[in-house]
């Protein structure tokens, strides 16, 4: 069996620079998002997302640029620092492409060539916040699955690539070809990106379909295969801190609700079987907090346990989330029902993470695998 080799040094809980940036974060998410008008947006056909809020993260804050060396214009940090962010994002399921564009499409430029000029203008307009980027994949893609690809003819790149998570808000798109990785720039002829129907509104997804549109390249076959991997897996890393800030506010809207219902005469709260229910779900969430904490320490001290690491807490936290929202939903009663309650925007998130980057089933046989403990 593979041991686990622990990182000198490690520390697993958050640093004081850490809850200065949660504090930051949760601040700024408490006055500039609208609740309310989230709900309102969810009918919009291309899904819900605050183009306000997201300035005020990636440029007030340059949270867009939090993964990004500072001498390409980011802030240098490391995915500890980015796990914080995406709890307090998973916290309020803030409509924002932090994910998909501050992480996934980042890490996967960051593993390119970053001395080519067309990558390293790209990472810096994405660390001021001007541009945003998708990587053109499906959102259910795994670590471990090949990508489906375009064709890279003379004529330009052909093909269609459904389920692209942002791909509706982003203004280029990381399209991964059969000979490399280029970039399109949404204006470009011959590239068009339609709205998906997606379960989870908050994170739109889109169709882009090529036809024999002109593209960058910015790495070849060989690169642009190891690059899209180490993106993938960074990404669900990371996904597991959201998932964790999802099921930590699903626990303690529920337990302030039950404080406060009142039923027969008692607060509901104080029944039993209701205490069970919530005891349950907090003993699930102490481990999962520490498996995602592993995991964003691994990615930032590039572990070598952290294809591990990324598995043990897929394997954990997208159970958790939908489990949490689950209890939620239900245990909010005839409120939690409702349209205007926005515990369905977490069940749905929850949901829909469940099968983001991988499902906990598909991380399950790859961690097997990689503690040699095949099933």
């Amino acid at each position: 069996m593979t041991a686990l080799t622990p990182t000198p040094d490690s520390d697993l809980l958050y640093s004081e620079q850490e809850e200065d940036l949660r504090a930051a974060v949760r601040s700024l998410l408490a006055a500039h998002l609208d609740t309310p008008a989230l709900l309102a947006s969810l009918e919009a056909p291309a899904g819900a997302h605050d183009a306000r809020l997201w300035k005020a993260l990636a440029v007030d804050m340059g949270l867009a640029g939090l993964l990004i060396p500072q001498e390409l214009g980011g802030a240098g940090a490391t995915h500890r620092e980015a796990a914080v962010v995406l709890e307090e994002l998973g916290r309020t399921v803030a409509p924002v492409p932090f994910l998909t564009s501050a992480v996934l499409a980042t890490q996967t430029l960051l593993a390119c060539d970053t001395t080519r000029p067309e990558v390293a203008a790209l990472l810096t307009g994405l660390a001021e916040g001007r541009r945003t980027c998708a990587l053109a994949v499906a959102l259910s893609t795994s670590p471990y699955a090949p990508v489906r690809r375009a064709a890279a003819t003379g004529a330009g790149l052909s093909g269609t690539l459904t389920s692209v998570a942002d791909g509706p808000t982003a203004d280029a798109w990381l399209v991964p070809a059969d000979d490399g990785l280029y970039l399109v720039e949404r204006d470009t002829a011959g590239a068009r990106m339609e709205a998906m129907t997606a379960l989870d509104q908050t994170r739109p997804l889109g169709r882009l379909t090529l036809d024999n549109a002109t593209g960058t390249r910015l790495a070849d076959a060989a690169t642009a295969e190891a690059a899209i991997h180490h993106g993938l897996l960074t990404a669900a890393g990371l996904l597991a801190s959201e998932q964790l800030g999802l099921a930590d506010w699903c626990l303690t809207e529920t337990v302030a609700y039950l404080k406060e219902r009142r039923q027969f005469a008692r607060q509901v709260g104080g029944f039993q079987a209701l205490k069970h229910r919530l005891a349950h779900l907090w003993l699930r969430l102490v481990p999962a907090r520490a498996v995602a904490r592993h995991a964003a320490d691994a990615l930032a001290t590039a572990s070598p346990d952290t294809a591990i690491a990324v598995a043990l807490a897929q394997s954990c936290t997208s159970e958790l989330a939908v489990h949490a929202a689950e209890e939620a939903l239900q245990l909010h009663g005839g409120i939690g029902m409702t349209w205007e309650h926005p515990v369905h925007l977490y069940l749905k998130r929850a949901k829909s993470t469940h099968l983001t980057l991988g499902t906990p089933a598909t991380h399950h046989t790859a961690l097997a695998t990689l503690v040699d403990l095949p099933a």
